[in-house]
C-alpha cells in the first residue's frame, strides 16, 4: 500500500458545556481557534515515561474539541467510506488531551487508509465530580458520547464511513472505551473496539465513596465549586487525592473518575450481548505495564506479578464474556524493549507505535536509544494490526512486536 497524503481538520469545537453540566452540541461547527485549548490539569505522574508533552497548549473549560485526519481525495467512489478509528486518550482521567502532537493521526491515516479522530473530555473533578446540587458525575463519559455523536454525523464529510466506527483507546481512554460498551446511548455509535492496557482491576468507584470524596473536595475547595477558579479546584483535587490514597492505599486508582451505577452508565450491568450487543474487541497489554507506576503498599510485587493483577487478568476475563456474549475477541501483548530504555514494555509505550510523530516524542525516556526509523518501522507492523481490525473486524496474523493471545 502506497502512503496516500492526508489533510488534517482542528481543533473543532464538538460540544460546548457550562461547568458541571451535560455538554451539548455547538451552535456552528467553527474551529476552536489556532492553537486549541486542553481542559485545567496537573502535571501527569507519566511525565517520567512519557517526557511532558512539548506542545504547550493554554488550559481552559473550553476544551471539548477533536481533530481529524484523513486522506486526500478520500474514498473510492462508490465506497460508503473509509474505516474511522477515534482516539480516547489515557492519563488517569486526570491530564491529557486528544489535540496533542502526541496523538496526531498522520501515519496511520496515510498508511492504512482510514480516517482517524482524536477526542478530547473533562477530566479530574471537572468531568467526574459527583456532588449532590453540584456535579452529578460521569460528565466525561457524557463528552465522550457526544463526541461520537458528533462523528456519526459529520464523518462523511472527510470521506470516513460513519457506518463503520472503530473506538481505540489506552488506559484511561480504554477503560471509558470498556464502559461505554455498557452504556444504552452509545448503541449504535461504534461497532469495534481496541482496548490498549485498559486497567480494569480499578475501572469504577462506588457511589457512596464517590459521594465522601465529593465531599471532602468541596470542603478543600472552600467556596462554591461552581464559580471558583480552576487553580482552585486543581488544589482541592490534588488534596482529594492525597486523602483517597491515605484511605484506601490504592495508589493507582484516580480520586475523580467514573462512578458505578450513574448516568449514563446503567444502574445494573447485565449481560454484554443485551446492552450494545456483540461489540468485537481487540484487547491486550504491555508486557512491562506496571514498571511506569512505582511499587506501593497495594500494589507490591514484581512488576511482572503487577501487570498480571492489573491488566492481564482482568482482560483475560473479558475476553471469556465476550465470547459468551457472541462477539468476536483477539488478544496481543505488546513485548517491544526499546534499547537503552530503564522501563522495558511499559505503559504507554506502543503509543508512538501509533500515533505522533519523532518530534513529538523526541524527548520521551521510555524510547531509550531507538531512533525513530526503528520505532516507525516497528510501528507500521502495530498500524497495520489495528487498520486490519477497523476495516473487517479480524486484526489478521500478527508478528512482533506484538504476540497473539489465543485465550
Amino acid at each position: 500500500m502506497t502512503d496516500r497524503p492526508v489533510f488534517r481538520s482542528g481543533p473543532l469545537r464538538y460540544a460546548t458545556a457550562e461547568r458541571f453540566a451535560r455538554p451539548r452540541p455547538p451552535v456552528s461547527g467553527a474551529p476552536a481557534g489556532p492553537v486549541g485549548t486542553v481542559c485545567p490539569q496537573p502535571p501527569s505522574r507519566l511525565d517520567a515515561v512519557m517526557g511532558p508533552p512539548l506542545d504547550r497548549r493554554p488550559q481552559s473549560e473550553d476544551c471539548l474539541q477533536l481533530a481529524v485526519t484523513a486522506p486526500r481525495g478520500g474514498p473510492a467512489p462508490g465506497s460508503p467510506g473509509l474505516p474511522v478509528l477515534v482516539w480516547f486518550h489515557g492519563g488517569g482521567f486526570s491530564s491529557g488531551a486528544g489535540i496533542r502532537d502526541w496523538y496526531d493521526g498522520g501515519a496511520l491515516a496515510a498508511e492504512q487508509d482510514v480516517v482517524v479522530v482524536s477526542a478530547g473530555y473533562r477530566l479530574g473533578a471537572l468531568g467526574y465530580l459527583l456532588l449532590d446540587g453540584v456535579s452529578e458525575g460521569n460528565l466525561g463519559l457524557w463528552d465522550q458520547l457526544e463526541a461520537l455523536r458528533w462523528v456519526r454525523e459529520h464523518i462523511a464529510r472527510f470521506g470516513g464511513d460513519p457506518g463503520n466506527i472503530t473506538l481505540f483507546g489506552q488506559s484511561a481512554g480504554a477503560l471509558s472505551i470498556r464502559l461505554l460498551m455498557d452504556v444504552p446511548e452509545a448503541s449504535g455509535l461504534f461497532r469495534r473496539a481496541i482496548l490498549q492496557s485498559a486497567p480494569l482491576a480499578i475501572a469504577t468507584r462506588p457511589v457512596d465513596e464517590a459521594r465522601d470524596l465529593g465531599r471532602f473536595f468541596a470542603a478543600r475547595v472552600g467556596t462554591d465549586p461552581r464559580t471558583a477558579a480552576p487553580e482552585r479546584l486543581l488544589a482541592a483535587q490534588a488534596l482529594t487525592a492525597a486523602e483517597q490514597q491515605r484511605r484506601t492505599g490504592n495508589s493507582l486508582a484516580p480520586a475523580f473518575g467514573p462512578v458505578s451505577g450513574i448516568g449514563p452508565l446503567p444502574a445494573e450491568a447485565g449481560p454484554l450481548d443485551s446492552r450494545n450487543g456483540a461489540v468485537d474487541v481487540l484487547y491486550g497489554w504491555n508486557a512491562d505495564d506496571m514498571s511506569a507506576f512505582p511499587e506501593g503498599p497495594d500494589d507490591s510485587g514484581s512488576v511482572a506479578e503487577r501487570t498480571r493483577r492489573v491488566f492481564e487478568r482482568p482482560l483475560t476475563a473479558l475476553r471469556g464474556e465476550l465470547e459468551r456474549a457472541g462477539a468476536r475477541a483477539y488478544g496481543y501483548r505488546l513485548d517491544w524493549r526499546p534499547p537503552n530504555s530503564p522501563f522495558g514494555a511499559t505503559h504507554c509505550v506502543e503509543l508512538p507505535l501509533l500515533l505522533g510523530s519523532a518530534g513529538a516524542w523526541r524527548s520521551a525516556p521510555m524510547l531509550g536509544d531507538a531512533d525513530w526509523a526503528e520505532v516507525d518501522a516497528i510501528g507500521r507492523r502495530v498500524r497495520t494490526t489495528w487498520a486490519a481490525f477497523a476495516r473487517d473486524g479480524s486484526p489478521g496474523p500478527m508478528s512482533a512486536p506484538l504476540t497473539a493471545l489465543t485465550g
